[in-house]
C-alpha cells in the first residue's frame, strides 16, 4: 500500500545466514539494486501501471519468516510468457532487499545475467537482461530477497497479542489489497496479471502456517525448522495471496457441499469461534446454491488477526478479519456484534465470487468488488439468518453514501486512478455503499429473478477472468431478453401499463440506465409538483449547500416507483428525461415517491405535497412503510428549513428501529454543530426537544437483553443517548448498575445491551474512569473493549482525554488498530474535540505512516474531527494545516470532503440558526 511507514532498520549481518537457510542454489549472475536508475542507467519504464507484454503465468514462492528477529526472506520463481520482445522485465517490488536475480529460458535451459534496477516513485524494479527476450517463449525470473517484517497493518507484517498469563506472543500476517503484494514478495501487483501460486512457508514446529490452498506435505528442514508445501491456487490476482504464521487454534465443520471449513484464532479464544463457524458453513452454501456455480476450492478459513486495520479481507480460500468482527461469545456479545459478524463474513464470502473469481480489470472499477459484496451481505443474510432482519439496515447505508455523493468532491462510481493512495482513496462510501444501492435499485426494476439471472451470466461467463462495467451491463441486457423472450405473456401481464415509460423498449438497455449512474457522481433530486391527475416531474443534480452550482448537464435514467392515498400498489415509471408528466387514473390526496426507498434518489414535493405528508405521519404513520417513513426524514430533501423540523414531530409515536435511529441522525448533528458555537440555550433547548421526542420510547426499555435483534439494537441506542444527554432517569439507573458493578470488582454481570450507557455514566467520574480502565486491560474484557473505549473518551478531564490517543499512537495498552474510533470519540465529546484537532496536526506524519495514506482510516479521522465545524475561523485553520503539507496529503479527496462539509455547515448555521431557534420556541409537542 502507499506512502511511509517504519520499519525497523535491517541488519546486513543476516542476509548471509537467510539467504543460506533458504537452502536454495541459485546461478552465477550479477545483481545491483539501483535507485531511479543510478549509476547513469535510466530505468527502462516510465508509467505507474507495468508493461502488458511480459505477462505471469505461474509463482513459486518461498517464504520464511523469523517471529524473533522480525525479519523474512525469500524467493520467487516467477514462469513469465513474453509477447513482443523486450530486454527487460518490469514489475513490483516495495521494500524488498533483492540480493540475487536471474533469468532462465524455459526450452534451452541457459541462465542470463540481469541487473537490477529500483524505480522508488513507483515501487517498480527493472530486471535487465544480457540478451532480448523473445516473443511467443516462455521464461522463469528467480528473485532472492529480504526484508523487514512491517510495522504498519499492510504487506507482511507483524502482530501481537497477550495471553491470559500476560505473556506477549507474535504472530506475522498478511494484507495485500490493493497494493501491498509487492511488499512480501517481487510480482506484477495489478488485478489483471492473475497467475497461479505455489507456496512454500517455513517455520518453527511449534507454529502454524496457513494460506490460500491446503498443506499438501511438511518438510522436516533441521530440528527447528520445518516448511510447509501448499497446493497450487486457481488463478488468481497477487493481492488475494496471502499467508499466516502464528500458534493458533481453529474448529472445523464440512458444508453440505463438501468444503472444509475452519475458524482460526488465538488459543485462548477458541472458544468465541463457534457462531462464526456455523454461519460461514450456512452462508457458503448460501452462494454456491444462489450462483450455480460450485466454490472451487476444497477449503475455507477464516482467521481471526489480533491487529487489524479494516474489518476484514477477502484472501481467496483464507479470509482474514479484525477479532471483533469474527469472534461472537452468546454471553457477552451484542446484538450489534452478532449482525456485525455475520455481516462481515457474508460479505467476505461473496467476494469468492464477486472479486476473487471474477475480478475487476483495474482499481477504477473496485466497486464491481466491493458494490456486489455489500449488496450480498443483505441479500445472504435475509435469507440465512432472517431473525436479524438485516433489511432494516439497508436504507441506512444508501443514506450514508448519499451524505458523501452530495458534495462536490465525491466522485463517480467508476473512476480513474493510477497511484497506490488514489486507489486507496476507492476504498469509500461510494464503492461499498452506493455500488450496493445502485444494485438494489436495478434488481427491484428489473425484478429479483431476471437480475439473479444477469448476475450468473456474468460470473459464468468471465470465470477467472477481468471484468470491465460494460461487461456486467450486457450480462444483464442479455437476461433481460432472454426472460422477456420466453416469459413475455407473463411479463406484459404482470405490471406493465402504457403509462409506464420503461416499457416502450421490449429489450432493456441495462448499459445505458446504469452508465448514468456508475460515469458521474452524484444523484438527482426529482422535484414533484401535482396538478389534478397530472404529476409533473423534474430532475436535477442535488448538491448541499445553497451556493454550491448545479450540474444541469448531469441526466440519469431513474426507475421511480410511488404509491397514493388511493392505492398502495406500487406503481412504475420510468424517467429518462429532465421533465415529465406522469398521469394518474384519478386525483389523490397524497402520492410518496421511491417506495421503501429502493431508489438512489430523493425527492421533494412542491407546493402542499409535503403537507399531506406530514398529516399523513402525525394522524397514522404506520399507514406507509417503517424505511418509507425513515426516507423522508432525510434533511437531504430539504428545500426549507423548517420541512424536516415539522417531520419530525410525529417521531413521538414512532417505535420502529430505522425511522427512530433516522430521526436522531438528522436532528443530533444539528445540535452538535450549536454546542460546537457555544449557543448554549439553543443547543440546550434542541437538546431537550429531541430527548422528549424520544421520552416515552426510553422509558419503555427494559434494562435487560430480552428482545428481537433490532430491539436490543434500538435499546442500546437509545440508553447510549438518554444517559450522554442527561435524561435523569437512564442517569440515574445507570448510576445505580454502575455502583453495583464496581463493588462487585466486575464480577457482576451486566446486561450486554446496557453496558455501554452503564459504562459512560460510570467513566464521568476520575474514580469510575480509573476502575473502567482497569478492567479494560484484562484478558476477560476483551470483548468488553470497544464499549469501554467510548466510556472513557466521554470524559470532561481532558488529561484523561490527551492520554487515550497517546496511547492508541503508541500501540501498547491501547491497540493501534482502535486510535482511529479514539479519536473520533474524542473529537464527538465537547471537551475534547479540539484535542483530536491538535492530536490530528502534531501526529499526522506517524498517523499516515501506520494507516497509510489514502485509507479509509484516515479519511474517517479527518472527516469525524472537522464534520462539526461550522465557523470561518474553523475553515480557515483547516485549510492552512492541509495546504502547509504536501500535495498529496492536501489533494486527498477526504481532504476536499472535509472543506466542503465546513463551508456547508457554515451556509446552513448562517441561513437557519434563527430559524432553529424560532421553531423550537414556538413547538408544540
Amino acid at each position: 500500500m502507499a506512502a511511509l511507514f517504519s520499519t525497523r532498520p535491517f541488519s546486513g549481518r543476516l542476509l548471509p545466514l537467510m539467504v543460506a537457510l533458504l537452502g536454495l542454489t541459485c546461478p552465477a549472475f550479477s545483481a545491483s539494486a539501483d535507485q531511479d536508475g543510478g549509476n547513469n542507467m535510466q530505468f527502462p519504464w516510465d508509467k505507474m501501471r507495468l508493461p502488458r507484454h511480459v505477462i505471469p503465468v505461474h509463482y513459486d514462492l518461498l517464504i520464511h519468516p523469523n517471529l524473533t528477529t522480525l525479519t523474512f526472506s525469500g524467493s520467487a520463481k516467477i514462469e513469465i510468457t513474453v509477447t513482443q520482445q523486450t530486454s527487460s522485465v518490469i514489475l513490483h517490488s516495495k521494500r524488498l532487499h533483492i540480493t540475487k536475480a536471474a533469468i532462465e529460458a524455459g526450452g534451452a535451459r541457459s541462465v542470463q545475467e540481469v541487473q537490477v534496477l529500483e524505480h522508488q516513485p513507483f515501487e517498480q524494479v527493472a530486471l535487465l537482461a544480457a540478451e532480448p527476450l523473445r516473443p511467443g517463449h516462455s521464461y522463469t525470473v528467480s528473485i532472492y530477497y529480504s526484508a523487514n517484517l512491517s510495522e504498519s497493518f499492510h504487506g507482511f507484517y507483524k502482530s501481537t497479542y497477550r495471553t491470559q498469563n500476560g505473556e506477549l506472543r507474535v504472530l506475522a500476517s498478511t494484507q495485500f489489497e490493493p497494493t501491498a503484494a509487492r511488499m512480501a514478495f517481487p510480482c506484477f501487483d495489478e488485478p489483471a496479471f492473475k497467475a497461479r501460486f505455489s507456496i512454500k512457508i517455513r517455520r518453527e514446529p511449534k507454529h502454524l502456517a496457513l494460506s490460500n490452498m491446503p498443506v499438501v506435505k511438511t518438510v522436516n528442514i533441521t530440528s527447528w525448522l520445518v516448511e510447509d508445501h501448499f497446493d497450487t491456487s486457481v488463478k488468481m490476482s497477487t493481492y488475494l495471496v496471502a499467508f499466516i504464521v502464528s500458534d493458533f487454534k481453529s474448529v472445523s465443520k464440512i458444508t453440505s457441499h463438501g468444503i472444509k471449513i475452519s475458524v482460526y484464532t488465538v488459543p485462548d479464544k477458541i472458544n468465541q469461534a463457534v457462531y462464526a463457524l456455523d454461519a460461514a458453513v450456512k452462508l457458503l452454501d448460501f452462494y454456491e446454491d444462489y450462483f450455480s456455480i460450485p466454490y472451487p476450492l476444497p477449503k475455507q478459513d477464516l482467521a481471526a488477526i489480533p491487529d487489524f486495520q479494516s474489518g476484514a479481507m477477502e484472501n481467496w480460500g483464507l479470509t482474514t478479519y479484525r477479532e471483533s468482527a469474527l469472534l461472537y461469545d452468546p454471553e457477552k456479545s451484542s446484538a450489534s456484534s452478532k449482525l456485525w459478524t455475520t455481516m462481515i463474513i457474508a460479505h467476505e464470502l461473496a467476494h469468492q465470487w464477486f472479486g476473487n473469481l471474477v475480478t475487476m480489470e483495474w482499481w477504477n472499477d473496485l466497486w464491481l468488488n466491493e458494490g456486489f459484496a455489500k449488496f450480498m451481505e443483505f441479500v445472504s443474510v435475509s435469507v440465512t439468518h432472517p431473525e436479524l432482519r438485516v433489511v432494516n439496515y439497508f436504507l441506512g447505508k444508501c443514506l450514508d453514501a448519499m451524505e458523501v455523493d452530495a458534495l462536490n468532491s465525491s466522485h463517480p462510481v467508476s473512476t480513474p486512478v493510477e497511484d497506490p493512495a488514489q486507489i486507496l482513496e476507492m476504498f469509500d462510501d461510494v464503492s461499498y455503499e452506493k455500488g450496493s444501492c445502485i444494485l438494489n435499485m436495478l434488481r427491484d426494476y428489473m425484478t429479483a429473478g431476471v437480475f439473479k439471472a444477469g448476475l450468473v451470466q456474468y460470473l459464468q461467463k468471465y470465470s477467472y477472468q477481468n471484468t470491465k462495467n460494460e461487461d456486467l451491463w450486457n450480462s444483464m441486457t442479455n437476461a433481460s431478453f432472454f426472460f422477456i423472450l420466453i416469459f413475455s405473456k407473463f411479463v406484459s401481464s404482470f405490471s406493465l401499463t402504457k403509462t409506464q415509460h420503461w416499457t416502450k423498449r421490449e429489450t432493456l438497455d441495462v448499459r445505458a440506465m446504469m452508465n448514468t449512474w456508475t460515469l458521474q457522481k452524484g444523484f438527482p433530486l426529482v422535484t414533484v409538483t401535482v396538478r389534478g391527475k397530472n404529476v409533473h416531474l423534474q430532475q436535477e443534480h442535488y448538491m448541499k449547500g445553497v451556493d454550491s452550482p448545479s450540474s444541469t448537464e448531469y441526466l440519469w435514467h431513474i426507475p421511480l416507483t410511488y404509491i397514493t392515498s388511493k392505492s398502495d400498489t406500487v406503481q412504475r415509471f420510468l424517467m429518462t428525461t429532465k421533465t415529465d408528466v406522469l398521469i394518474l387514473q384519478e386525483e389523490v390526496e397524497w402520492i410518496k415517491f421511491n417506495v421503501g426507498m429502493n431508489g438512489y434518489y430523493i425527492v421533494h414535493y412542491e407546493d402542499d405535497g409535503w403537507d399531506h405528508l406530514i398529516s399523513l405521519l402525525k394522524e397514522n404513520h404506520t399507514v406507509i412503510s417503517s424505511n418509507d417513513r425513515a426516507s423522508l426524514l432525510s434533511k437531504l430533501s430539504e428545500k426549507i428549513l423548517s420541512l424536516p423540523f415539522d417531520l419530525t414531530l410525529y417521531l413521538k409515536h414512532e417505535t420502529h428501529i430505522m425511522p427512530v435511529f433516522q430521526g436522531m441522525n438528522e436532528l443530533i448533528p444539528i445540535y452538535k454543530l450549536m454546542e460546537r458555537r457555544d449557543m448554549d440555550d439553543t443547543a440546550n433547548q434542541l437538546k431537550e426537544y429531541i430527548v422528549n421526542l424520544f421520552k416515552d420510547l426510553i422509558d419503555k426499555q427494559s434494562w435487560n437483553d430480552e428482545g428481537s435483534v433490532s430491539e436490543r439494537m434500538l435499546k442500546h441506542s437509545l440508553l447510549l443517548f438518554a444517559c450522554v444527554r442527561g435524561y435523569q432517569p437512564c442517569v440515574d439507573k445507570a448510576q445505580e448498575y454502575f455502583m453495583k458493578w464496581q463493588k462487585s470488582n466486575g464480577t457482576l454481570s451486566l446486561p450486554t445491551d446496557v453496558k455501554t450507557a452503564v459504562y459512560a455514566i460510570g467513566a464521568q467520574t476520575s474514580e469510575g474512569w480509573d476502575f473502567l480502565f482497569s478492567k479494560y486491560r484484562l484478558h476477560s474484557f476483551n470483548l468488553e473493549k470497544h464499549k469501554i473505549e467510548l466510556a472513557l473518551s466521554l470524559s470532561r478531564n481532558n488529561d484523561k482525554l490527551q492520554w487515550l490517543m497517546d496511547q492508541g499512537l503508541h500501540g501498547d495498552i491501547i491497540k493501534t488498530q482502535d486510535l482511529p474510533h479514539i479519536i473520533l470519540f474524542v473529537a464527538r465529546n465537547p471537551s475534547g474535540y479540539h484535542l483530536a484537532w491538535t492530536f490530528l496536526k502534531k501526529n499526522w506524519e506517524e498517523l499516515v505512516e501506520k494507516f497509510e495514506l489514502g485509507s479509509h482510516s484516515i479519511a474517517d479521522i479527518i472527516t469525524g474531527v472537522t464534520n462539526q465545524y461550522s465557523t470561518r475561523l474553523q475553515l480557515a485553520e483547516v485549510k492552512e494545516f492541509f495546504n502547509s503539507l504536501e500535495e498529496k496529503s492536501s489533494q486527498l479527496r477526504c481532504v476536499q470532503q472535509a472543506i466542503e462539509t465546513i463551508e456547508d455547515n457554515i451556509q446552513w448555521m448562517d441561513r437557519n440558526f434563527e430559524k432553529v431557534k424560532k421553531w423550537l420556541q414556538n413547538k408544540k409537542l
